[in-house]
């Protein structure tokens, strides 16, 4: 029987050898673990990249995939086409509720304006939150002498990374910001832009955006005060999570603060963390 194709000439079915090859490639190079569950949202994503490439069908693209060739080229295409990118500003309210609240305070207290806060933000996919957070500590430089911030926001996928780097949105994605802040950090598009919002350059320059893939090795000059990272760890096995959380650990300053999404646990994990708000710890 002749395999169905789709417009373009694509055969439309992933086959599960080809599927497999394709999980234990992505797990290796990025830590996300596909189920076998995954396999029709992995064959309608890759569809696309398949007519973009010119290429018949799923096994030619596995047989390109793992060439040395396609290896180098392919690899963070394939990357941005298993990545999931649901973001938006001010999400999981609390977090930043804590953050002004406890942390900040906290920090203040413990070093003074002596050190700027170092916060990163860890998987910030299209720039949501760490433009939210940039806001935030913004707010509260103004009204607290001698604070200063640094804010890192990394991402294992380019393509995000750029929208983000831009700082430009539709302007109903703004719609949880305030009045208040929008005329402070925001500039609404006008004539063939109209319908977008775009960060002041003065906000776009707080923040220092870096591809990064935590499978490979990272380190930094000076421990981190602050990360986030939310919504990330619930796509790795519980063996991957532990070991990233741990390296987290390594990169946080005594008495800085890990906050994890709302959906994610690590309830089990012999980590130094203490709990002080849900889904928010101390390293201790």
């Amino acid at each position: 029987m002749a395999r169905a194709e789709a417009p373009g000439g694509v055969r439309q079915t992933l086959a599960d050898r080809e599927f497999k090859q394709l999980a234990e490639f992505i797990y290796a190079e990025c830590g996300i673990k596909l189920p076998q569950a995954k396999k029709t949202m992995l064959e309608a994503r890759l569809h696309k990249r398949l007519r973009e490439l010119d290429m018949p069908d799923y096994a030619s693209y596995c047989q390109y995939l793992f060439s040395p060739l396609g290896q180098e080229r392919e690899l963070i295409s394939l990357i941005d086409v298993v990545t999931t990118n649901t973001t938006e500003f001010f999400r999981e309210p609390k977090h930043f509720e804590v953050l002004c609240a406890k942390v900040l305070p906290g920090h203040m207290r413990r070093v003074g304006p002596a050190q700027p806060l170092r916060l990163w933000s860890a998987g910030c996919s299209t720039g949501e939150e760490p433009y939210t957070l940039a806001m935030v500590l913004s707010e509260h430089a103004s009204q607290t002498p001698g604070f200063r911030f640094s804010i890192l926001a990394t991402d294992i996928s380019t393509r995000v990374l750029e929208r983000a780097m831009r700082g430009i949105y539709p302007a109903e994605r703004a719609d949880c910001i305030s009045m208040d802040l929008k005329k402070r950090y925001m500039l609404r598009g006008k004539n063939r832009c109209s319908g977008l919002v775009r960060f002041t350059r003065d906000v776009r320059a707080l923040i220092d955006f870096q591809r990064m893939n935590f499978m490979e090795e990272f380190s930094f000059q000076k421990r981190m005060h602050v990360i986030f990272c939310r919504n990330v760890i619930i796509y790795f096995d519980r063996q991957t999570q532990h070991g990233l959380l741990s390296r987290f650990c390594q990169c946080l300053e005594s008495g800085g603060h890990l906050f994890i999404g709302h959906s994610e646990s690590i309830t089990g994990m012999d980590l130094p963390l203490e709990q002080v708000a849900p889904t928010v710890y101390r390293r201790v």
